[in-house]
C-alpha cells in the first residue's frame, strides 16, 4: 500500500519535468514571446551569382574586326547552374549566339571572338567583313552575311546569370580597316567618280582653249598678210 502511494507521487511529480525537457522546433516561440532571433539565430539568405565586372569591347586588328571579352562569374555558394559563357547578339529580328568558353568562379576568362561574319586570311589579315559579298571582281553591300550586326544591336552575356553589354561594329581608321579597301578608299574621296560639275568645268576649260587657240591662229594670219 505505501509502495504504491510513493509510486503515484513519483509519476505525478515526474510529469511536468519530462514536459519540460522536450525541445522547443526551431522558430518557436516561447512562453515569453521571443523566438528564435532571440535566442541568435538568423536565417541565411542566399548569395545569388552575378557577372559584375565583365566586360565586352569591339576592337580591330590587322584589318579584322574583332570582339575582345573578359567573363567574371562570382559565386560564392556555388548557386550557377552553367560554366559555358556565351555572347547573344540581336538586332530584334535576328540573332546569333557566339561560346566563349568555359568559366570558373573567380577566374576571369578573357579571349577575342571574330565579329560574326569577318574573316581571315593564312596570313592571319582581314579578307571578309560582314555586310559585304565578293562576286565578279568587286565587292558589294548586302543584308547577307550578318550584315545586320553593323547596325544598332543589343549585346548579353550568358552563363546563367546574364549581364547586358554595350556592343557596336568598330568603324574603319587610317590604322585598321573593316569595310573592303576600296569601300574605304571611297568614303576617304581618294576615288570619287566625275559628278556633272567636273564635267561641265571640263568642257568649259576645253572652250577656252579652243578659242585661244583660235585667235592665236588668225593673229598669225593677220600679220603674214601685212
Amino acid at each position: 500500500m505505501i509502495l504504491s502511494f510513493i509510486a503515484a507521487a513519483v509519476l505525478v511529480v515526474g510529469a511536468p519535468l519530462a514536459a519540460s525537457a522536450v525541445d522547443e522546433p526551431p522558430g518557436a516561440t516561447d512562453s515569453a514571446g521571443t523566438g528564435d532571433d532571440a535566442l541568435g539565430y538568423t536565417p541565411r539568405t542566399p548569395q545569388q551569382p552575378t557577372l559584375a565586372g565583365t566586360t565586352v569591347a569591339p576592337s580591330c586588328s590587322a584589318d579584322a574586326p574583332w570582339i575582345e571579352y573578359s567573363v567574371l562569374l562570382v559565386d560564392p555558394q556555388n548557386l550557377s547552374s552553367g560554366h559555358t559563357a556565351t555572347l547573344v547578339l540581336s538586332d530584334g529580328t535576328h540573332s546569333t549566339t557566339l561560346t566563349l568558353g568555359t568559366v570558373t568562379a573567380g577566374v576571369p576568362l578573357t579571349g577575342r571572338v571574330l565579329w560574326p561574319g569577318a574573316s581571315v586570311g593564312a596570313d592571319g589579315r582581314g579578307n571578309g567583313w560582314p555586310g559585304w559579298t565578293y562576286a565578279g571582281g568587286q565587292w558589294t553591300a548586302s543584308d547577307d552575311n550578318f550584315g545586320w550586326t553593323r547596325g544598332a544591336i543589343t549585346a548579353t552575356v550568358e552563363v546563367n546569370p546574364s549581364l547586358a553589354v554595350a556592343l557596336s561594329y568598330p568603324p574603319s581608321s587610317p590604322a585598321c580597316r573593316t569595310a573592303p579597301a576600296e569601300i574605304r578608299a571611297a568614303a576617304a574621296g581618294a576615288a570619287l567618280p566625275a559628278t556633272g560639275g567636273d564635267i561641265a568645268l571640263a568642257a568649259g576649260v576645253g572652250v577656252a582653249g579652243a578659242g585661244l587657240i583660235a585667235m592665236g591662229g588668225a593673229l598669225v594670219v593677220r600679220r603674214r598678210r601685212s
